[in-house]
């Protein structure tokens, strides 16, 4: 790993990872800290290039960022860990998933997509137009740079297959709000492609952790929970 990328925890019992969004940080979970830190070990990340953690010198690609998660987890001596990936998050922790599938005992996708093509146009439009702004700026100002590395991200990634999905086979909850800038039907598809997985749509929108917060951690505490009486001998 070219860098160490910064982390908080709270609470004990079995780990929990939690995923930010695109430039966000770990702070963004701080409505689900409280309730979530109850019953488990809750470890925050901040990606390569976001909040505290350095940019690095490696390329800056959510392939990338699953390799950071590992490299983190293996220095931590952790796994496998329940993951909770929101927006970008989500579509990192799904790639991790699918590469490192004996890291992860749960798998919690809030907010993702498996394409660009998953964001509702209205959204991805002005996405795309301040990505081609911030490429012409780059050019000329290096701060403009971080930004359009930013945008990047939603604009050209990810591509995952959802065929591919079906190699999933740790518990999994899709999470999502009715008025997501993810296409519902996109949602959708990502929950009916892994097998067993659960699909819950929340009152509000993308940010719907932090707009919802009671009926999202009920959601993902009782998802959990469920998982965690499966894995229990009977």
């Amino acid at each position: 790993m070219d860098i160490d990328l910064h982390y908080a925890q709270q609470g004990q019992g079995p780990p929990l990872v939690l995923l930010h969004g695109n430039g966000e940080d770990g702070s963004y979970f701080s409505r689900q800290l409280g309730d979530f830190s109850q019953h488990y070990r809750v470890i925050t990340v901040d990606t390569r290039g976001h909040g505290k953690s350095p940019r690095g010198s490696a390329p800056f690609t959510l392939e990338q960022f699953a390799l950071d998660l590992k490299e983190l987890l293996d220095r931590l001596a952790l796994g496998p860990v329940l993951l909770l990936g929101f927006s970008d998050g989500a579509n990192t922790a799904l790639l991790f998933a699918l590469r490192w599938p004996e890291y992860v005992k749960g798998l919690i996708l809030n907010g993702g997509n498996l394409s660009p093509g998953g964001v509702k146009w209205g959204v991805q439009l002005p996405i795309c137009l301040g990505y081609g702004l911030a490429s012409l700026f780059a050019l000329f100002a290096p701060g403009a740079r971080p930004k359009k590395e930013l945008l990047g991200l939603m604009v050209s990634q990810p591509h995952i297959d959802p065929g591919s999905l079906s190699a999933i086979r740790c518990p999994a909850l899709v999470i999502a709000g009715e008025r997501d800038m993810i296409r519902e039907d996109h949602t959708r598809l990502i929950a009916r492609s892994i097998p067993g997985a659960r699909l819950v749509i929340l009152p509000g929108n993308h940010f719907v952790a932090r707009e919802n917060s009671a009926a999202f951690n009920r959601a993902v505490l009782e998802f959990l929970r469920g998982a965690a009486e499966r894995e229990e001998p009977s």
